[in-house]
């Protein structure tokens, strides 16, 4: 297939473009800047100018597929609402091409979508309407246009890591960093799922070969890795002390992240691996913490 992916010379994207192309696909990689185009030749893939905010630019990438991965999202979690409005309607131009042919959409979601009432690891088969975080905007707009008869299919995703990256972890040294010591949030025993970014990426290339329209997968290695085990590798790393703070002082510590540091989210990938036979085989969540670079900023 001939796949439009967004987000090709991101975390994720940067490591999909190269198993996609190993498959025997082609690759349309939508990129901003010169250097992401140079990057995208350099492995093999065809270079689409674009951007999130530029509509049009969305339109004619997946005009010209046969499949489109949705991958690119704004990382600036101070501005979350808005970022996640601005995927909504990224969404919707993606698939308004798409109407009226076969041609699979997979997005790009959070597992906490799948957030149950009775305290279970999220599920691929729950979609919370009245979950708070934002990002619900995404499969909303996904829910719309599998309405309109368009093969959308939902990837969401847990903590994705390797040594370099780790999902909301790599702000949390950060802060770590600037307040002088590791913290959680009352006893720490909240959760956050994590996926390798090796098994994430193969999930990908496996869901739009064999992804169904309205299907949900979880790229879900760890159902829910503690927060305390989390911030103690971390401390390990940047050799800080660990402290437990109060859930009334997340806000004040923590900033932006306080919305995600003081809740449990773990989540289960049991239907996605029955229903793509895919096997989470890569390393730990821990385990990429214990060797994290952590003098290293990422890119």
């Amino acid at each position: 297939m001939r796949i439009f992916l967004t987000g090709a010379t991101g975390f994720i994207g940067s490591a999909l473009v190269p198993e996609l192309l190993q498959a025997g696909h082609e690759v349309i990689g939508m990129t901003r800047s010169d250097d992401g185009a140079k990057a995208l030749v350099a492995a093999g893939a065809e270079v689409h100018r674009g951007t999130l905010e530029d509509t049009e630019s969305l339109r004619r990438g997946a005009a010209n597929a046969d499949a489109v991965i949705h991958v690119a999202f704004d990382h600036d979690f101070s501005r979350f609402a808005e970022n996640c409005e601005k995927d909504k309607r990224a969404i919707a131009a993606l698939g308004s091409v798409l109407k009226g042919s076969d041609r699979p959409l997979l997005i790009t979601s959070g597992t906490g979508m799948g957030s149950r009432d009775d305290g279970k690891p999220a599920s691929e088969d729950v979609f919370n309407l009245a979950h708070p975080n934002p990002r619900i905007a995404s499969e909303l707009a996904g829910n719309a246009l599998l309405d309109e008869g368009v093969n959308v299919s939902v990837m969401r995703l847990p903590q994705v890591h390797n040594p370099y990256r780790q999902g909301l972890i790599s702000p949390l040294i950060q802060v770590s960093r600037e307040k002088g010591v590791c913290a959680y949030v009352g006893d720490g025993q909240n959760r956050w799922a994590a996926g390798h970014l090796s098994d994430v990426v193969r999930l990908y290339r496996l869901a739009i070969e064999k992804g169904e329209a309205g299907a949900r997968y979880h790229a879900v290695g760890e159902e829910g890795v503690s927060a305390r085990d989390i911030v103690t590798s971390v401390a390990r790393g940047l050799n800080l002390p660990v402290v437990s703070i109060p859930r009334e002082e997340a806000q004040g510590h923590f900033g932006w992240m306080a919305m995600f540091v003081t809740i449990d989210m773990p989540a289960s990938s049991a239907l996605t691996q029955a229903r793509l036979g895919w096997r989470p085989e890569g390393p730990t969540l821990i385990s990429d913490l214990d060797q994290a670079r952590y003098l290293e900023v990422p890119a």
